[in-house]
């Protein structure tokens, strides 16, 4: 039998001797602000710069924070919000006054170097979908009038929830309905004006959701046997890997996989709710000084190993103001007072003395399995309780479609039976195929409170529910 193709990350095989910075990968980080006792822009900028960090992504263009990056040497990327994606995209007169205002207002002496069109677009409640494209380029066009387009790139963050299929990672595809719409005139764009794909990815997601078969070490970079994709016998030693390479294989079906990426957002909360497994400080210590290194020293991925990793951590601060469960607030790198919330390299320099925490802690007893969003479990949809998970057909199919992802994904749910040709894959309706990947959610976390929600697109039933 023939041995799996196997990709070591090089980090493992680091000497005491030296570090190498690998060619143009880069390290960023996320100043968000959602807060209110946050330090001062200017001070923010010190900050910044005692850290040595060189590549910072706000969420606005708001000109007090613009303006403390100028002279700083930090390359900015600002966002133009998804309210105003209609507005763009079907004027160009205000695409052009947009930039006027909030870029070239301020460039050069602050180094914006991409513009990121709205964030995470495809899970907006505003259905601000079909708007993506055509702003992007609006803002493009406008940029090139000002002859800044070479410098200042335009892209759009990405959400795994834009993947349709994620493991193994060599099966990686963008949600169908999307392809023709929106992906492919959008990694078209991509290429024409030489820019990047943004995606954000949160390995932090799939081990919370399926903590019993992703194995901690494979979430954390820390030493494990790795996975093999079974589609191309590549061995991954990293979560992070599998999700980045699953969007490198969705690209590459569309004929794109010449176009750049560009990982901008990751990260682990250092504290959350008691449901929220696995987020600690030294579980969020573990990911990002590991992947700090990872990206600093280990070249590109299994499946595209001679590529560039820029990534931007997530975030700056914890800010105290988000919604949502406690990780939302607790994602920091540091507290409003400017101290750590824990100690990790963000350069090169920083990395030299780098010692990994001896404690993750939480348990690694837990199989390796799973790919890029921890599927390949094996549990049967077929409930051994008195209780099941069906799909509410009320919520409409779209979403019911975005909940079916997150299932399939994400999730971890075996979806294997639901494929064409496969044993449930009749009857062919989003309602059938829903039911049947929430319920093995729902059992698959011993039916939990909670767990057959899907936002609002599920509930519990005690009866079986028919085929």
């Amino acid at each position: 039998m023939e041995s799996p193709k196997t990709t070591f990350p090089l980090f493992f095989l680091l000497t005491l001797l030296s570090f190498s910075l690998a060619d143009g990968s880069s390290i960023g980080v996320n100043y968000g602000r959602v807060a209110n006792n946050l330090p001062s822009a200017v001070k923010v900028v010190q900050l910044l710069k005692s850290q040595g960090i060189e590549k910072v992504k706000i969420y606005d263009t708001d000109p007090a924070v613009i303006k403390a990056f100028a002279g700083s040497n930090i390359k900015l990327t600002v966002d133009l919000p998804n309210e105003l994606l209609s507005s763009v995209s079907k004027s160009k007169s205000f695409a052009a006054s947009w930039v006027h205002k909030n870029v070239a207002a301020y460039y050069p002496s602050t180094q914006i170097e991409a513009i990121a069109v709205g964030n995470e677009v495809f899970v907006d409640p505003h259905n601000t979908t079909s708007f993506l494209v055509p702003a992007m380029q609006n803002i493009h066009s406008a940029l090139a009038k000002l002859n800044l387009d070479s410098k200042i790139k335009v892209s759009s963050p990405i959400a795994l929830t834009a993947i349709q299929n994620s493991y193994p990672s060599s099966a990686g595809s963008f949600r169908s309905e999307l392809i023709e719409p929106v992906f492919k005139p959008l990694l078209n764009f991509l290429r024409q004006t030489g820019s990047f794909l943004m995606v954000n990815a949160y390995p932090f997601f799939a081990y919370e959701a399926n903590a019993d078969v992703i194995s901690l070490d494979y979430a954390l970079f820390r030493e494990n046997p790795g996975v093999v994709d079974s589609g191309n016998g590549l061995r991954y030693f990293n979560l992070f890997d599998a999700q980045i390479d699953a969007v490198f294989a969705a690209m590459d079906k569309l004929q794109y996989d010449d176009v750049p990426l560009v990982v901008t957002e990751t990260g682990w909360p250092s504290k959350g709710d008691e449901n929220e497994i696995g987020a600690t400080v030294q579980n969020a210590a573990l990911y990002n000084g590991n992947l700090v290194k990872r990206v600093l020293t280990g070249g590109g991925t299994p499946l595209k190993p001679k590529a560039d990793l820029t990534v931007y951590l997530f975030a700056l601060f914890n800010e105290n103001e988000k919604n949502g469960p406690s990780s939302e607030r607790n994602y920091g790198l540091f507290y409003p007072n400017e101290e750590k919330v824990y100690d990790i390299p963000l350069n090169m320099e920083g990395l030299r003395h780098y010692k990994e925490p001896v404690d993750g802690g939480q348990p690694k007893s837990a199989p390796v399995n799973g790919g890029s969003s921890g599927g390949g479990g094996s549990v049967s949809a077929r409930a051994n309780g008195q209780s099941w998970c069906v799909a509410n057909g009320e919520m409409g199919k779209d979403r019911l479609q975005v909940a079916l992802d997150f299932a399939c994904g994400e999730g971890g749910a075996d979806c294997r039976p639901i494929q064409e040709g496969a044993s449930c894959y009749d009857p062919d309706t989003i309602e059938a195929h829903a039911s049947y990947a929430f319920n093995s959610y729902y059992q698959k976390k011993g039916r939990a409170g909670g767990t057959c929600f899907f936002g609002g697109a599920a509930y519990v039933v005690t009866q079986p529910p028919s085929k």
